[in-house]
């Protein structure tokens, strides 16, 4: 069986539970299922989480793949909610890429809805506004952490580069690039692997601490930030050009397949934590996948096998091994976890970015993904 067939049959049950899940969920906003039951905005902080973009992102994938009418309906119905997050404005901070690329973004880009543009464009100015001159990076989160760049930021630029394109500005790709910059130097490792958190001196950008982050501990490689460092290096590349972006993904992602081989293509949690006990994060899976398909795009014919093979043994190991086709119970690829000290409900099962990166990169293999990046 090809990769391309086996990514069709998979698409096949994801029509069917995304029917299912589209018509019980609609535009209530998910994050962890409960009990098998998805519940809205069951998330810590309301309507401003920064997960709440990816339950849209997945019905604007399928709109795209199937023009079914009811994924566009109930997309359009969360960016409506949206705008309550932006009137709070409060809570709001370096992940507003994850919330309104998915929608906004996503709504304008398929249907040149204007108000959907002019949402966007706004919380670019936000992310951009972030930007701390003196040390070129986006700050991560709020409070005291003024000094704080987090490697998740990578792929909220995204939202950065669509605006410099969008308005013909290169304002955004300068603030970008900076933050890339300093992400490039001062997170990733000589071996590959990554700082999830760099904390730097907001009056003059130099290293102040490394703190722990959601991995094992600060030396250790939370899985998920190198999967967000690879996608967000390789998306830096698509729309720079510039070679050290793509050289940078190839490094972290090498380090990442590595690590998967050791592990049956099961990623887990954190690459560099103890071997006992196993915890599995299919999240940072899912999206290392994707990561690793759009680096097969702009790489030779030798790397382009590598890291397509290394995508699939992982959607196919994750999803043999993790997903939950029952059409009765809100969710799709287990085993995810938010951090590596989880509490009890946010390990061993489905959240909602897992999902999402799933049907994202099961699409990209069958050809009827959009670039939602």
């Amino acid at each position: 069986m090809t990769h391309v067939e086996w990514a069709q049959g998979i698409f096949e049950k994801l029509q069917v539970k995304m029917q299912a899940q589209c018509q019980r969920i609609g535009s209530k906003i998910p994050y962890i299922p409960r009990d098998g039951k998805y519940h809205d905005l069951d998330t810590p902080t309301g309507i401003s989480w920064w997960t709440n973009g990816f339950w849209p992102g997945m019905l604007w994938q399928m709109y795209h793949a199937t023009k079914e009418e009811p994924y566009r309906q109930a997309a359009e119905a969360v960016e409506e909610r949206f705008d309550e997050a932006l009137e709070r404005y409060m809570g709001l901070h370096h992940d507003v890429g994850f919330q309104w690329l998915h929608t906004s973004v996503a709504n304008y880009r398929l249907t040149k809805k204007e108000k959907s543009r002019v949402r966007g464009l706004h919380v670019a100015n936000l992310l951009a506004g972030r930007y701390n001159s003196a040390g070129k990076f986006i700050r991560a989160w709020n409070q005291d952490k003024t000094g704080w760049v987090i490697v998740d930021t990578m792929m909220n630029l995204p939202l950065l580069y669509w605006a410099a394109e969008e308005i013909d500005d290169p304002r955004y790709v300068f603030v970008a690039n900076n933050h890339a910059d300093t992400c490039q130097a001062l997170t990733v490792r000589g071996d590959g692997s990554c700082n999830h958190i760099i904390a730097l001196d907001p009056m003059d950008g130099s290293l102040v601490d490394l703190p722990a982050g959601q991995g094992f501990s600060p030396e250790s490689a939370w899985s998920r930030g190198h999967s967000w460092a690879i996608y967000g290096f390789a998306l830096c590349y698509r729309y720079t050009g510039k070679i050290e972006y793509l050289n940078t993904a190839k490094r972290i992602a090498n380090y990442f397949i590595a690590n998967l081989a050791q592990s049956d293509w099961l990623p887990l949690v954190d690459f560099k934590a103890p071997k006992e006990p196993v915890k599995y994060d299919s999240t940072a899976g899912m999206c290392a996948a994707c990561g690793m398909l759009e680096l097969a795009s702009h790489v030779g014919e030798y790397e382009k096998d590598l890291y397509i093979e290394s995508a699939m043994k992982t959607l196919k190991a994750c999803e043999k091994a993790f997903a939950n086709w029952n059409n009765e119970e809100d969710g799709i690829m287990g085993y995810g976890a938010s951090r590596y000290h989880t509490d009890d409900y946010d390990k061993d099962t489905p959240i909602i970015y897992g999902d999402y990166f799933f049907v994202e990169a099961v699409l990209r293999v069958i050809g009827k993904d959009f670039l939602i990046w």
